[in-house]
């Protein structure tokens, strides 16, 4: 660091873990060749939350971005593959879809596909909407194998995720980053300095007294939020009126059960239950809240669920559902769990910390405080955070249970007036609007509305003209193209074994 301030020329990450290390690994690749140092402070005596087992297709993009193979990676987090996440019990008791990552089947024409199938009759005569997504398929078949990229195959129409350790991803990316030049720092911070001309955060000091100045600095120290809420006062927007759930318990189990190509996710009593297959183990949670369960109570009813000897003592969190009112204040961001936390139901942990690293990299700052690159950066995140938000509730929303309290709750509660809009445009015309930034795309939101029993009063008048008869005949047919190409896949413990199993633990 030099004397000149207004330049970025030393970047501190208060924190590891998954989020920190990430963003470790990009700086490393992205930002450091252009002469930035990075370091990176955590404590050895400070367990991190181990956050985002179950990940979305995105996370490929990241690994690929910094040059990861994907092979080494699965090896070294015990890595499985994941093309869908299955919901059980949601709308009602009994009920079971899946969010597929890819899209439903397309005859081509006027409307969206699920407009045609709700023309030759929905689930009553032409099946399961999960029955025309070929990733849902191949995942209740214990398939899988990477996408081909020839675009006129049913092959080539899905994507994938992984379900991994996420401390031997952080691991993993530590011996990245650390390759590539970034300084580890090992010591709990007692203090941090704020320059009294702007507030801006000039270093952080150890226990030992070892003082880390920086020019710029990232949040990532989980819940308590040391630089941006304790020292910034960013503030805290809670959501927990639409997502009550507070807690939460994990316990990872053996399994001998074939390897499934999905998440899974199971409502219960009072709250929600997840299933992550990875090649070692299983991990297990309970997502719940404690205005109906006490902790207790929610250990002993996931160990009731599991399939397989308990690996080790179960870990309780709790957290307040909501975002960061600033993720990037002065001359920090904050990244990850630091930034906000929405319940791991559609895996969108890793997502976050990955969208504000490449925000934040898209927006690298021309100066210590750069209020212009603030600003657009937590424009951009508010909608991110918002938009995962609203699918989220959805799946409170779109419920017929009264079964306990906590589902009269959600019921009886008003969703926001952005969420309210979007499933009485559905009700009534069948139609979601994508959004131009956000993550949740067409085939996600169908996959819970029809799935939790939310459907369009009518079809497309435009699809409407269609011929009931020929379109089923189309629509079998499709069906049955489907389930061979499915079935051509090998079962994705083959396929693990093949390329990229781990050694034995």
């Amino acid at each position: 660091m030099t004397g000149d301030r207004t330049r970025i020329e030393d970047v501190v990450i208060v924190g590891g873990g998954t989020a920190g290390w990430m963003s470790a690994a990009a700086l490393a690749v992205l930002v450091a060749p252009t002469g930035v140092r990075v370091t990176l402070v955590e404590s050895s005596e400070i367990g991190t939350v181990g956050v985002g087992e179950s990940t979305l297709p995105h996370i490929r993009d990241f690994n690929q971005k910094l040059g990861i193979d994907e092979a080494d990676f699965m090896r070294a987090t015990q890595a499985t593959f994941k093309l869908a996440i299955r919901f059980d019990d949601w709308g009602r008791i009994g009920d079971s879809y899946y969010h597929p990552f890819g899209d439903y089947g397309a005859l081509g024409g006027a409307a969206p596909f699920h407009h045609y199938w709700l023309h030759g009759g929905g689930a009553d005569r032409v099946g399961s909407i999960d029955d025309y997504a070929l990733p849902i398929v191949a995942a209740r078949q214990g398939r899988f194998a990477p996408p081909v990229d020839d675009r006129r195959s049913v092959l080539s129409t899905y994507d994938y995720a992984y379900h991994f350790d996420a401390g031997l991803y952080a691991a993993y990316l530590r011996r990245f980053a650390e390759a590539r030049g970034v300084t580890r720092i090992d010591g709990r911070i007692a203090s941090v300095a704020q320059s009294p001309e702007d507030g801006t955060i000039r270093s952080v000091t150890l226990e030992d007294g070892r003082e880390i100045a920086g020019d710029f600095f990232i949040d990532c120290s989980g819940f308590r939020g040391l630089l941006i809420e304790q020292t910034l006062k960013a503030g805290y927007t809670d959501w927990s009126r639409w997502l009550p759930c507070d807690r939460a318990v994990a316990l990872p189990c053996a399994s001998n059960a074939p390897t499934r190509a999905y998440t899974q996710a199971v409502a219960l009593e009072a709250g929600w239950r997840f299933r992550i297959p990875l090649q070692h183990r299983i991990g297990n949670g309970y997502v719940y809240s404690s205005a109906f369960l006490d902790p207790d109570a929610a250990e002993a009813r996931l160990r009731g669920l599991l399939e397989g000897e308990a690996l080790k003592e179960a870990s309780h969190l709790r957290f307040l559902a909501g975002q960061r009112t600033r993720n990037w204040a002065a001359n920090c961001v904050s990244v990850g769990l630091a930034s906000g936390f929405i319940e791991p139901l559609e895996s969108t942990s890793i997502y976050l910390i990955q969208a504000a690293i490449t925000k934040l990299t898209e927006l690298w700052p021309a100066h210590t405080r750069d209020a212009a690159a603030a600003r657009a950066f937590n424009r951009q995140m508010d909608l991110q955070y918002e938009r995962i938000r609203d699918f989220i509730i959805l799946h409170y929303q779109a419920t017929q249970r009264d079964d306990s309290p906590l589902w009269r709750a959600v019921r009886e509660t008003p969703p926001p007036d952005s969420l309210a809009e979007r499933i009485a445009l559905f009700r009534e015309k069948g139609v979601v609007q994508d959004y131009r930034e956000g993550l949740f795309q067409h085939p996600s939101w169908i996959a819970v509305l029809l799935g939790q029993h939310v459907t369009p009063a009518r079809a497309h008048p435009l699809v409407a003209a269609e011929d009931p008869v020929r379109l089923r005949a189309g629509l079998q047919r499709m069906r049955d193209a489907i389930r061979r190409a499915a079935e051509s896949l090998p079962t994705q413990d083959v396929y693990i074994a093949r390329y990229c199993a781990a050694e034995a633990v």
